[in-house]
This record gives structure tokens, sequence and C-alpha cells, in this order.
């Protein structure tokens, strides 16, 4: 059994310099985002791409993201990993639309816009809603789920309480994230990148190189698994077709149904369809429409195809290595096999650094979270419903209150909460429905703000029902019903959140559509208004009348260019992945679809843009 062992005075030397670095970031730019609410949550709108986009991509890799690959990996395969591959489709469209939509709107918030595009009570009731829902409600699940998996990181990799460390890095990144704003975040999100692609990288090299290079890996796994369960399942990019055998209902329970609704349902339909929250927050604050579409690009080329190998890695490793979980670490489960691959093979410093990687991913992902949802409750709550005409110096001292106040709140959430992945999943459904409706209020003319409401309300209520389907049938079996904990059952099927959304996505469309042309459309003046400001392009005849562009429409052209984004991401996603694994002729063909796609992009795109 390996057990976590003391850390080596070089290790304690780096993760105090780190900390020391965090502090004196905080303090070096506190005078500068104090000055107003722009340069407190969006840095003066004034970042180069390669600032913004490695902040987003530093954001979207937390403490908990290696150990939820490794589950995947040790559980149903490589290919359970389209969970969030899939939602490259849509990305690619906050690449091409939306990163320089957000940034011609040049608002604070992304909620803002509804008072933009909506008029009236039902666009004010759905700013304060959202605001609300996804700085409260959602940040605190999702602090709640990073909080919990530094926790039970810390447990395997030092000898300390758990909850000490993870006090300690909530502590550093209050104290800098109160003190420089968004500055502070973007800044320390580059040097967490790096440490950390540089740290996972590193660790999986040296596992590697402990079970003898690739081809001696994949004989064990052979050996342990038998080459049948390795080639159909494990090392799968995507997961076999049923055989005829499989009856209706077995193929809605199989794996590669699972697939066909990530691919298919599953990217256009959930509420970040449009960007989603701190990704909006950080197109914002591009210095222009090019910075803001580069930033986008980079972002998802490093979330998809760069980051991702060097975790997988070992997490197969650690099937060779850790083939059971040993039992002082059942509470992590086989998540556990990335921390205890850690623990065996780094040395003094190395140790130091991966560990430092892992509270640079916290430590960005609580910063950006405790920001993005006081610029909420302050610019879209406070500001605009209780105090509408204060200094912006006053506004920027609330939202460092505000901060505080979210900060030990979702502490005291995190330390309640249980069964993490399940309420994920909950959060998830009760947003399923409205990723259409996104997209279209840009493009459509007759969107209202009630198309928006019901395509909310339909996913929330469908969900609350099915949470309470789960509850009705675990009481009448006798069992003990928690929160979260259970699945409901319908038409002989167990539903999983890709169940959920093939009843959630089309009710909330039928809902939707009907409500839109039973209500009035916005009023002339308020579309254009909007139309002015963004020129999105489209379907708006009754309001373009007349109306001369001043800048290019970002629909035109979006089909090719979407393509090639596919061809460019998933290309060298899947090349680099055969490449690792020794598929080599089928990593030339994609990787030379990538390059087809990069060249599509630039000459289509990019190289328009000033």
């Amino acid at each position: 059994m390996t057990e976590s062992v003391s850390l080596h005075w070089i290790d304690w030397s780096i993760i105090v310099a780190y900390i020391g670095f965090s502090l004196s970031v905080g303090i070096y730019f506190s005078k500068r985002a104090a000055s107003n609410t722009e340069e407190y949550f969006l840095s003066g709108r004034s970042l180069p791409w390669w600032v913004v986009g490695t902040s987003m991509v530093a954001t979207t890799f937390a403490a908990d993201t290696p150990l939820a690959i490794t589950e995947f990996v040790r559980g149903p395969g490589i290919w359970q990993n389209w969970f969030w591959w899939n939602l490259l489709m849509g990305s690619l469209l906050g690449v091409f639309l939306f990163s320089r939509l957000w940034r011609r709107a040049e608002v604070l918030t992304d909620n803002e816009l509804l008072e933009i595009r909506y008029s009236g009570k039902p666009a004010a009731f759905l700013r304060a809603f959202k605001a609300g829902y996804f700085s409260i409600l959602y940040n605190f699940i999702v602090m709640g789920w990073v909080i919990n998996a530094m926790a039970s990181v810390v447990s395997v990799m030092l000898n300390m309480d758990k909850w000490t460390a993870v006090w300690l890095c909530v502590f550093i990144a209050l104290v800098y994230a109160i003190l420089s704003g968004f500055w502070g975040v973007v800044v320390t999100d580059l040097v967490q990148f790096c440490i950390a692609m540089f740290g996972s990288i590193a660790l999986a090299i040296i596992a590697l190189d402990h079970v003898g290079g690739m081809d001696n890996l994949l004989l064990k796994l052979s050996q342990l698994m038998g080459s049948d369960a390795v080639n159909e399942n494990t090392l799968k990019f995507i997961p076999p077709v049923p055989d005829a055998a499989y009856n209706t209902s077995t193929f809605w329970e199989s794996p590669f149904s699972k697939f066909l609704i990530f691919i298919t349902v599953m990217w256009w339909s959930h509420h970040g369809t449009d960007g989603g929250g701190y990704i909006i927050q950080r197109m914002s604050s591009a210095k222009n429409e090019r910075h803001a579409l580069l930033a986008t690009l980079w972002f998802n080329l490093a979330h998809y195809a760069l980051r991702v190998w060097p975790w997988i890695i070992v997490a197969v490793v650690s099937i060779v290595m850790f083939p059971m979980i040993p039992a002082s670490y059942s509470e992590l489960g086989v998540k556990a096999g990335y921390p205890l691959v850690m623990n065996s093979l780094l040395g003094p410093g190395l140790k130091g650094i991966l560990i430092v990687s892992f509270l640079a991913a916290f430590m960005s992902t609580i910063d950006t979270h405790l920001n993005w949802g006081a610029s909420y409750l302050i610019n879209d709550v406070y500001k605009r419903f209780f105090k509408p005409n204060e200094s912006e110096k006053h506004y920027v001292f609330i939202g460092k209150i505000i901060t505080v106040v979210l900060m030990i709140l979702a502490a005291f959430t995190a330390l309640k909460m249980q069964s993490i992945s399940k309420a994920w999943e909950f959060i998830f459904s009760m947003g399923a429905g409205i990723g259409l409706v996104l997209i279209l209020r840009w493009f459509w003319w007759r969107i209202n703000a009630w198309s928006e409401i019901t395509a909310l309300a339909t996913s929330i209520i469908i969900t609350i029902t099915l949470e309470l389907i789960a509850w009705s049938q675990t009481i009448s079996a006798g069992e003990t019903y928690s929160l979260f904990g259970a699945a409901p059952v319908l038409f002989g099927i167990t539903l999983q959140v890709h169940h959920k959304l093939m009843i959630i996505v089309p009710c909330a469309i039928i809902a939707w559509v009907s409500v839109t042309f039973m209500t009035r459309p916005e009023p002339s003046d308020q579309l254009k208004i909007f139309y002015e400001r963004v020129q999105p392009g489209g379907w708006w005849a009754p309001i373009t009348k007349d109306f001369e562009h001043t800048v290019q429409p970002v629909s035109k052209g979006i089909i090719v260019q979407w393509i090639a984004g596919i061809m460019m991401i998933y290309g060298f996603t899947f090349g680099i992945g055969n490449l690792i694994f020794n598929n080599f002729s089928n990593a030339v063909l994609l990787i030379g679809c990538a390059f087809i796609g990069s060249y599509l992009i630039w000459n289509r795109s990019i190289s328009k843009l000033n």
C-alpha cells in the first residue's frame, strides 16, 4: 500500500514561493483594480488574446479535473471524455460568433444584455433571476465541487488534516481576488497554466518511463485486462456500436447511445452555448474583436487538444501500477489513481511542482468564480435595482464585501455537500433546454423575453419533477432517500443525465416556440437599438430595412468556419491521441485535417479582422 509521505524542504520552498507570488500579484494590482468596476471585473477591456485565452484554460482546470479524467479512463474508458469533448462544437460558435458579438455589446456582465435585447418587467425579472441563480446556486455547487476535490487530493499527498491546507488556499485566493479583482485573476492564471502544464507533462513522462514506455504499457494492460477489454473499452476513443442482439431498451442504456446524445444534442442545448458566464467575462475583457476571437480559439485548442493527454497517460499507467485502489483511499475511489502515481514516482522538487499545480488549478477556479459571481450581484442586482447612482469606488468596495460573503457561504456549502457529482448533473439539467434560445436571440428578431423565461422554467420544472419521481420510487422501495442520490426509472430505463436531455430539450423547445408566437415581439425601437449595437446578421428583415452595416455581420461564412474549426481542434485532439498510443497512420491523417482546418480559419476569418 502506498501511503502519503512528508514533503521535502525543497517542495515546501516551492509551495511557499508560489503563495508569495500570488499575494504579491494581488498587492501590485490593487490600486489599479479599485479605480472602477470595468477595471475590477474586466481589466479595463485591455487584455491581449494570449492572456485572455490562457486565463480561460486555467480557469477550466480545477483540482478535480485530472481526478475526473482518471475516473473516466479507469471506468468506462477514454471515450467517456465525450461528456465534455462534445462541447467543442458549441464552443466553436463561441469562437466565430459570440466572442465578437460579446465584445461589440460592451456589457459588464452577460445578464446586462437582457435589458438591451428585451424590454420591460420580463427583461428586468430575467436579469435579476439569472444573476442570482448563477452567482449563488450554480456558483456554490461549482465551488463546493472544487473545494471537496482539493480536500481529497490533499488527503493523499500531504501528512496533514485535509481541510487545513484547503482553507489556507481558500484564504490566499480570497485575498488576491479581493485586492486585485480580475487583474489578479488573469495574471495568476498565466503562471498557473504554465505550472500546471509543466507538472502534468513531467508526471506523464516519468510515469510512462516507469512502466517501460508505451509499448510495454499496452502489453501490461492487455495482460492485466485482456486484449478485448483494452481495445474495445479502455483505449477506445469512440464506444463500440451495439450488435443486432440489442433491443431498444438495452440500446438506450448502452455507451454508444450516450455518445450519440452527447454529439447530437448536448453541445447546443445547455446554458453555456453562447459562451457561458466566466468565458463571456473574458471575451468582454479582450482589446477588440480580433483578440476576442483569437483568445477563444487558443482556449479551445489548449482545452481540448493539448491539456488532456498527459492526464490520460497517467490514468492508464495507474491501472497497471494500482489495479486495485488501496482501502485507505476508498473515499476517493478509482480517482485516487492519479495522486497515487504522483506519490509513488515523484521525488523532491517535482512533487512540490505537482502540488503547486494542483493548488494553482484550485485557486484559479475559486478566484474566477468569486470575481464573476460578485460581478453579477453588483452589476445586475445591487446597482440595477438598489443603488443605481453610487460612485464606481462604492461599487468596487461592495463587490469586495460580496466576494468575502460568497466565499464563506460556498465554504459552508462544501462542508455539507456529499453527492457533488449528482448535484452537478442536477444543475446541468436545470439549464439543459435553454441553449437554442441563447443562440437565436442574437439572430432572430422574433425571440422575446418570454421565450427565454419559458425555456429556463421548463428545464427547471422537468428536472425537479424527475427528482420527485426518484424520491417517490426510492420511498416506495423502502429505501432511504438522499438528495440527488437516486436516478428515476421511466419506461424501464434508469435515467442518466443524457436520458434527461432527451426529455427536457424537446419539451423546452416546444414550450418556448409556442410561447414566442403567443406573445408579442419586443418593441421595434428596442430591437433596433440592439441590432445597431452588435450587427449580428441573421433573420432581422423587419428591423434592418434600409440599415447600413458599419461592421461585417458575424453570421457571414459561419458554416465553413465552424467545419474548419471542427477539423482543426478535433484533428489535433485525436491526432495527438493516436500518436501517443502508436496509431501512426490515423495520427498523420487527423493532424493533416487539423492543418487544413487551421489554414481555412486563418484565410476565412482571422486574416480579415483588424
